[in-house]
């Protein structure tokens, strides 16, 4: 074999170690939403949602620890400073492999140059690779945006926390469906389980994967944000490191009062930069799954958001322990399962939320008094089974 004197077999050995010893109690929704046979598939998303062992999974599901034709390397490997990820994957296709799992990709400086070079002269070979949710695959990226298929890994939904913490096996569904059936969708989930029992806890520690951890939770989330900045925006966004401070006091300052109206004047004099720099460290962030962006219909970057959330209501309570505005939690926990497949804008003025350009959604408390008006939808919190157009906030947590 020959890897230009690396010893290969200590991949192997590191692959099948990591495969035997994988454990993912919860089977991840996007493992049957992939097209497996695609040549070239990547896997975004943030930090700490669990890419790596997804990838391990996958792995086990598929092929086993001990079949040498999938091999699972990762990038952070020093042997990657001086072999270039073609020259490798072309050896290891020669004595068998089919299928090669990369993790943390973006440490190549010519990641997507290399990821076409072997897409185009490969063609017996299947890549799946890792990155951070900062990489704009085909937006951004001409080289690979004919041949790459895309995916966003999210966090728990409320439904796999539920379905992991209760030992149940409910499905997902469509929004199409929950607004339809609701009520009998939730009574048939409230018969066999309480979901308002596990909420709250989902809400403050069950979107992250760190709670199946043995490590405090919020010091974990807080070191994983700080490496978010670092890496996912500093690095990837090539920006200097002496800026990461200023960065660091954005993101406080705004989730320090999210959700709400960006003050870019503000901001731009409290922090020392200017009002463009703000908005494109905003973007960053967003881009990072730190914030979510609300415009208003028609509006896009770079115009200011009418609304900045927290990405989701687990940040919120590792950056203000202890002080998280109940509503806010409530309107950050519905834009978080909303937003994966659908459309979100600033609602009118009696609605926070526009979803797919025409329905019109308000998010409230059980015990709020209002006149429920017939063209609107109402996600309601505290509530276990809803009627007509008042549907059980926890329910669109059963969206993926």
């Amino acid at each position: 074999m020959s890897f230009k004197n690396f010893d290969v077999e200590a991949l192997f050995r590191t692959h099948k170690y990591l495969v035997e010893h994988v454990e993912s109690p919860v089977q991840r929704q996007l493992m049957d939403e992939i097209d497996w046979n695609h040549r070239l598939i990547g896997i975004k998303g943030s930090r700490g949602v669990g890419k790596t062992t997804f990838l391990l999974e996958y792995a086990k599901q598929r092929f086993g620890a001990d079949d040498r034709s999938c091999l699972y390397i990762n990038l952070n490997n020093f042997y990657f400073t001086t072999c270039s990820l073609y020259d490798f994957a072309d050896e290891f296709c020669k004595v068998g492999g089919r299928t090669l799992l990369i993790d943390q990709v973006f440490k190549l400086p010519n990641w997507s140059e290399d990821l076409r070079e072997c897409y185009d002269k490969i063609p017996d070979l299947n890549i799946v690779f890792s990155g951070s949710s900062v990489m704009r695959l085909k937006e951004e990226n001409p080289l690979l945006r004919d041949c790459v298929k895309s995916y966003n890994l999210r966090g728990f939904s409320f439904r796999e926390y539920l379905n992991l913490m209760a030992d149940t096996h409910f499905r997902s569904y469509t929004l199409d469906d929950i607004l339809k059936n609701h009520v009998e969708i939730a009574s048939e989930i409230v018969a066999k389980v309480k979901p308002l029992a596990y909420f709250q806890n989902y809400l403050h520690h069950g979107f992250a994967p760190f709670f199946l951890e043995k490590r405090n939770f919020s010091e974990n989330l807080l070191k994983t944000m700080n490496m978010m900045l670092e890496v996912d925006v500093l690095f990837i966004k090539q920006i200097e490191l002496k800026y990461l401070p200023k960065i660091r006091k954005l993101l406080y300052l705004i989730a320090s009062t999210a959700p709400s109206v960006p003050n870019v004047s503000q901001l731009s004099t409290e922090i020392n930069i200017s009002r463009a720099t703000v908005m494109n460290y905003i973007k960053y962030l967003s881009d990072a799954r730190l914030f979510n962006l609300l415009y208003a219909e028609g509006d896009e970057f770079p115009k200011k958001p009418a609304m900045v959330y927290m990405q989701n209501t687990n940040l919120m309570h590792a950056i203000t322990p202890g002080n998280v505005d109940l509503q806010a939690q409530r309107e950050t926990f519905f834009y978080n399962v909303l937003y994966k497949d659908h459309k979100l804008n600033k609602g009118n003025r009696d609605a926070q939320f526009l979803v797919d350009h025409s329905l019109q959604f308000v998010i409230a408390d059980s015990d709020s008094r209002m006149k429920f008006k017939p063209d609107y939808y109402y996600a309601i919190d505290k509530i276990e089974v809803g009627s007509k157009k008042v549907v059980p906030l926890w329910l669109f947590g059963f969206l993926y």
